[in-house]
């Protein structure tokens, strides 16, 4: 079930967000913005808004003008032990500020040994989850999760799935062809995010956007009630721009 490489928008980004991580760390007393640029290899028109999103998650710190070292976070990231619960914590943290940006319940899901599986999520009282009235084990044809996760996989290992959990109708909206729901998923632009309108659950509409960290396979999504349908793209592309702090504490 070898993964399809797709790239996502985010995943350059945390390529170079690591290398800036990795030039930072070689400097204990700060290093120029520069500096950075040069030992990095990278424009400064590349490395501005990279510093921008470390510093706001605290990877790092500008300790004077332009001057930069290594940031709270991955000090406790790095925390030996304490290392995974570390890195949850700062993932939770990520997903509650994304929760209240795009307003909406949002998850992080892997496939992992062959299942779709929500590992992480942020909701609230004006935030609801999605009600997981079937397994999303079973449910990957129909949610903009498993859709997103299947994306990523060859023809192989989706049809592996598939042998393993059949496709059923879940609602009037559900995909129930696999020659069709293949179609789509080949046709799916890797950089646009995945939609579920109602072919989950009636009610609930969600978006999805590939994590791609290292070999893994997983995704950031989102749900909002049917009511609030309308904000769903300009949430879906918010959960797009803002996926990399997510991808890059996958990747750490």
């Amino acid at each position: 079930m070898a993964p399809k490489p797709k790239p996502h928008p985010a995943f350059h980004s945390v390529q170079y967000a690591l290398r800036v991580l990795e030039t930072v760390a070689r400097h204990g007393g700060g290093v120029s913005d520069s500096q950075l640029a040069k030992e990095a290899g990278l424009p400064i028109a590349h490395l501005t808004p990279l510093l921008r999103m470390l510093r706001r998650e605290g990877y790092v710190e500008e300790i004077a003008a332009g001057v930069y070292v290594v940031g709270d976070s991955l000090l406790l990231l790095g925390s030996g032990a304490s290392r995974r619960e570390a890195l949850e914590a700062k993932l939770q943290e990520t997903l509650t500020a994304l929760r209240d940006t795009v307003g909406a319940a949002v998850y992080i899901s892997r496939y992992i040994d062959g299942e779709v599986k929500i590992t992480q999520m942020a909701d609230g009282p004006h935030t609801p989850k999605v009600n997981e009235w079937v397994d999303f084990r079973s449910a990957a044809h129909a949610s903009a999760v498993g859709k997103c996760l299947l994306t990523q996989l060859d023809q192989n290992g989706r049809r592996d799935h598939l042998s393993r959990h059949k496709i059923a109708r879940l609602t009037s909206r559900t995909i129930t062809s696999e020659r069709v729901l293949f179609s789509k998923l080949d046709s799916q632009p890797p950089t646009v995010p995945v939609l579920d309108l109602q072919e989950y659950a009636v009610g609930t509409v969600c978006a999805a956007v590939p994590l791609t960290a290292g070999a893994a396979v997983g995704c950031l999504a989102l749900s909002l009630p049917i009511e609030h349908a309308h904000r769903l793209r300009a949430a879906a592309d918010t959960l797009n721009r803002r996926a990399a702090p997510v991808v890059l504490s996958l990747a750490l």
